[in-house]
C-alpha cells in the first residue's frame, strides 16, 4: 500500500509539472507571436542603424492593426527564403511610388507599390538586398516593427531616422 501512495504522489507531482509547463508554453507562445519578441540582427543591411550582433526588440500588435509606416523598421519573412527572416526599413506603403534605382544610377526608375505589399531597404544601401532586388514585400511577410535597440547597451535606445534619405513624406 505505501508504494502504492508513493507512485500515486509522484504520478501526480509529475502531471502537474506538465500541466503548468503546457500552461506557461501557451502563455509564452501567445505573447511571442502576438506582443513581440527579442531578435538578434546579423548582415551588414541596416548598417548604421543596426550592426551585427545588435539585439532589438519587435512588437507584434502594429502589424495586427496594420499600424506600420513608411520610416519604420520591421523584422518580415524573406521573400526568396521563408526559412530566413530580414531586417529592412519601410520605404513605401501600398499605392506609393518608389524610386527602384541605387542612388549612384544617373537614370532614375520607379514603380508603385502594389496593394497589399510594402517597399523594404536597407540603410546601407551598397550591401543590401532588399526590394530592389526581389520586388514588393506582402504585407503578410511582415513580422513586426522594431520598437527599440538593447543590445550593445551603450547603444541601447530608440532607433535613429533613416541615414540616407529614400523615404518621401507624403506630408
Amino acid at each position: 500500500m505505501y508504494s502504492f501512495d508513493m507512485i500515486r504522489r509522484a504520478v501526480g507531482k509529475t502531471l502537474g509539472f506538465v500541466g503548468y509547463t503546457i500552461q506557461y508554453g501557451c502563455i509564452a507562445h501567445c505573447a511571442f507571436e502576438y506582443i513581440g519578441e527579442l531578435v538578434t540582427c546579423s548582415g551588414p543591411s541596416m548598417q548604421p542603424t543596426i550592426t551585427n550582433y545588435d539585439v532589438v526588440f519587435s512588437e507584434r500588435l502594429s502589424r495586427h492593426f496594420y499600424r506600420i509606416e513608411k520610416g519604420d523598421i520591421v523584422i518580415a519573412k524573406s521573400p526568396s527564403d521563408p526559412k530566413m527572416n530580414i531586417c529592412k526599413r519601410v520605404i513605401g506603403l501600398e499605392g506609393d511610388k518608389v524610386c527602384t534605382s541605387s542612388p549612384s544610377d544617373i537614370f532614375k526608375t520607379h514603380t508603385y507599390v502594389p496593394k497589399g505589399h510594402v517597399w523594404l531597404e536597407g540603410d546601407n544601401l551598397k550591401n543590401s538586398t532588399d526590394s530592389r532586388s526581389y520586388g514588393p514585400v506582402p504585407y503578410a511577410l511582415i513580422r513586426g516593427r522594431v520598437c527599440f535597440k538593447l543590445w550593445p547597451l551603450e547603444k541601447c535606445g530608440s532607433l535613429q531616422e533613416s541615414p540616407n534619405g529614400r523615404i518621401l513624406r507624403d506630408d
